[in-house]
């Protein structure tokens, strides 16, 4: 009997340490991209709404090192930023609703009014560190995964 109660629990933290460990590997704060080049995980905001996209990351002076900011749009659509307000060097990169990277604007100036056009079927987009898309790799068709992309069509779905 006591035999079958070690193993029971044994099982019961088994089971809790994994679910802990997947759920850690897909969520909302965490964006994960891999392609031939390698993988990496960035830590983000998430801007979903109409003002958090518009403010972005405008007026700061420090962006941590694999952070980043993920803008999400309702649908696929065209999309163009600038860098207005904007204090540091970014690179952006456009996902498309498969969660392929479809662009990459590499170095954005910081201050830079002229618009960076992003492409038409942009559902989301990520902003990191500018020269880090070159330094890791990251390339067009990378695939990136984020619960909050839409899991039926994803490249990269969360398990």
């Amino acid at each position: 009997m006591k035999f079958f109660q070690i193993c029971w629990t044994s099982a019961a933290l088994v089971w809790c340490f994994a679910s802990h460990v997947l759920a850690a590997q897909c969520s909302d704060g965490i964006v994960k991209l891999r392609g031939d080049w390698g993988a990496v995980t960035f830590r983000v905001e998430v801007a979903d709404t109409k003002a958090s996209r518009a403010r972005g990351l405008m007026h700061r002076e420090h962006l941590a090192a694999q952070s980043g900011m993920l803008f999400l749009y309702p649908a696929p659509q065209s999309v163009s930023f600038w860098m207005r307000n904007t204090l540091i060097p970014l690179d952006m990169l456009f996902i498309d609703q498969a969660g392929l990277v479809s662009m990459i604007h590499h170095r954005a100036e910081p201050h830079d009014e002229k618009l960076i056009y992003g492409g038409k079927e942009v559902l989301s987009v990520l902003e990191i560190n500018g020269g880090m898309a070159t330094e890791l790799g990251i390339t067009v068709g990378s695939e990136v995964q984020s619960p909050l992309l839409p899991q039926k069509s994803a490249a990269w779905p969360c398990s």
